[in-house]
């Protein structure tokens, strides 16, 4: 972490800006170019609720709004021909489905109207009319089939059954499923076949810890793009050939690559993503990363504040997105044809980035010796003395913080909190050996590292010991539990958000098409009768009595994943 200038600091902070400021729904957001380059799309606010609209790019007139949703936000939408397709569960439930409108939002369909079943996008069929590709666990809740489906009548075709073992599926860019990758779990092979006549056979067998992800086909059909771990620590981007033949394209080796980009038109690989203290690329494509540099330099950020969100099939307009640690975010249109950069969105005007907080990567060891990367969050124009304190677990554990802007941790800020967010063990990004140090530690070392991080702010001068608090979701509702649990003394405060207080009743109520991972959770977590005395040991509930932190426990009632019960149990 930077040294401050104390000097220019007066330690007045800032004034308070209400809550409703940081927690409203952010203005027009996730914009798209249509297919054929004419249209931007994009989310935007209607009855409290994010609804799609689209504007003529041509034209001066005001956008349309297509769809109507009045309960749950759309979660997201694409275009297939001239049909919007958008997604949304109900009520939190999880099961999306997927609706159609049409283009002036006076019709909309759910394409997938079957209770308690979840909806998933394989393919968009390119050049093929009225159908794409989906998953669908319409025959049996715990695995996904794949379908044919008819946009415009909601008709289904089975294309590919689920043996009961396929976590995921890949379409090559003819829209035939070529491969499926299987899994108990723990281990697991991913398999191929030429045609959708054929049966499938072995192409890769993966091991405990191993993890591929497939990225999809080049255009030739002839290789496969994919994010792979295997025989290494920290996963690479790689391309096999239909042999199962690996060559490396690029690996870092500090961190995992987390995606990268392909331009299926042109056959190219434009960049690769990691995430260090702050998100970076490596580019493959000179004319791509000249276009990328000059659009940096136009806007006045660094790479690791811009995207490239969308384009057009000639590559000569563009969807640019710039967002920050203290910026919610801005998008922008660019025709490359003309050098016009035109803003059409700032996501939250209302914020002043000049009054939110610095958002500091930092690092520590743990108390076994691991290096703990995470992010500490400074209040505004306060000295960075003996502040309250408020510790932020991620959720997951399988997942990560990184740098940007989050309105939560910027409310904690305003209020003169400096805010901790530690990528635990567990946490991904960082490699296989440091995710697989997790492995059974719920409530032990991960625990440990999080406690660490709370003593390395204090020893640094920035926390009050007096003022620590802890507030987390999912997970980090886990984390707060077992943090006010098994460090009583600790925390002055905590808030629970959807936690895990109990962990047989959380293996007890894994959602349907969770079933194929529960020998991951057995194996990560804990198995119920083998592990029994373990995971009553880690397990809050069991330990309640320990409890001596004010506590406010929120839950959602529907949640599928975190069930009611893990709070009705506190």
């Amino acid at each position: 972490m930077k040294k401050l200038r104390l000097a220019s600091i007066d330690d007045k902070g800032v004034a308070p800006i209400p809550v409703e400021d940081f927690m409203r729904n952010p203005g027009s957001l996730a914009y798209q170019i249509s297919s054929d380059g004419n249209y931007l799309t994009f989310m935007a606010p209607w009855e409290n609720r994010a609804n799609v609209f689209v504007k003529n790019m041509g034209g001066s007139g005001e956008p349309e709004r297509v769809t109507s949703s009045k309960d749950r936000d759309i979660a997201g939408f694409f275009w297939k021909g001239d049909t919007l397709l958008y997604v949304k569960d109900n009520g939190g439930d999880e099961n999306f489905h997927i609706y159609s409108s049409s283009f002036n939002g006076a019709q909309e369909k759910d394409l997938t109207p079957y209770s308690g079943v979840q909806a998933g996008l394989v393919s968009l069929l390119s050049g093929v009319k009225d159908e794409i590709l989906v998953t669908l666990n319409k025959e049996n809740k715990t695995v996904f089939d794949v379908y044919k489906l008819n946009i415009k009548t909601g008709a289904l075709q089975l294309v590919a059954k689920n043996p009961g073992n396929v976590q995921g599926w890949l379409a090559d860019r003819n829209g035939n499923i070529r491969m499926a990758v299987v899994s108990d779990g723990v281990v697991g092979e991913i398999m191929y076949r030429d045609s959708d006549k054929e049966e499938f056979r072995s192409f890769l067998k993966l091991n405990a810890g191993d993890e591929v992800s497939l990225l999809g086909f080049t255009q030739d059909n002839q290789s496969v793009l994919a994010v792979s771990n295997q025989g290494r620590d920290k996963a690479a981007l790689v391309r096999f050939d239909l042999q199962a033949n690996e060559k490396v394209l690029f690996e870092h080796p500090e961190v995992d690559i987390a995606n990268a980009m392909y331009d299926s038109k042109r056959d190219r690989l434009l960049y690769a993503a990691y995430v260090t203290d702050k998100a970076h690329l490596h580019f493959f494509d000179s004319e791509f990363e000249g276009l990328y540099r000059k659009l940096m330099a136009k806007l006045k950020v660094s790479e690791s504040e811009i995207g490239i969100n969308d384009y057009n099939q000639d590559m000569n307009k563009f969807i640019v997105s710039v967002s920050n640690d203290k910026t919610y975010g801005r998008y922008y249109y660019y025709d490359s044809t003309t050098d016009q950069l035109t803003e059409l969105a700032n996501l939250s005007p209302w914020l002043k980035p000049e009054l939110m907080a610095d958002m500091h990567p930092i690092s520590y060891q743990s108390r076994d010796g691991l290096t703990i990367h995470g992010y500490l969050t400074l209040p505004k124009n306060k000295k960075p003395e003996d502040l309250p304190l408020i510790v932020n677990p991620h959720g997951g554990p399988w997942a990560r913080d990184m740098w940007g802007f989050n309105p939560e941790v910027q409310l904690l800020a305003n209020r003169g909190y400096a805010v901790l967010q530690v990528n635990f063990r567990s946490s991904t990004g960082y490699g296989k050996e440091f995710l697989n140090a997790g492995n059974k530690q719920w409530g032990r070392n991960i625990q440990n590292d999080i406690t660490d991080g709370v003593q390395w702010a204090i020893k640094q001068g920035i926390a009050d010991p007096d003022r620590i608090g802890i507030y987390g979701a999912s997970f980090g509702g886990y984390a707060t539990l077992a943090g006010i649990t098994f460090t009583p003394d600790l925390y002055a405060a905590a808030v629970d958000y959807v936690g895990v207080s109990n962990i047989f009743t959380l293996l007890e109520t894994l959602p349907p098409y969770w079933e194929t991972f529960r020998n991951m959770f057995y194996e990560r977590v804990g198995h119920p009768e083998q592990d029994k005395d373990l995971l009553k040991a880690v397990s809050p509930v069991f330990h309640a009595d320990r409890i001596k932190t004010p506590l406010f426990v929120a839950q959602g009632a529907n949640d599928p994943r975190v069930n009611q019960a893990e709070s009705d149990q506190r």
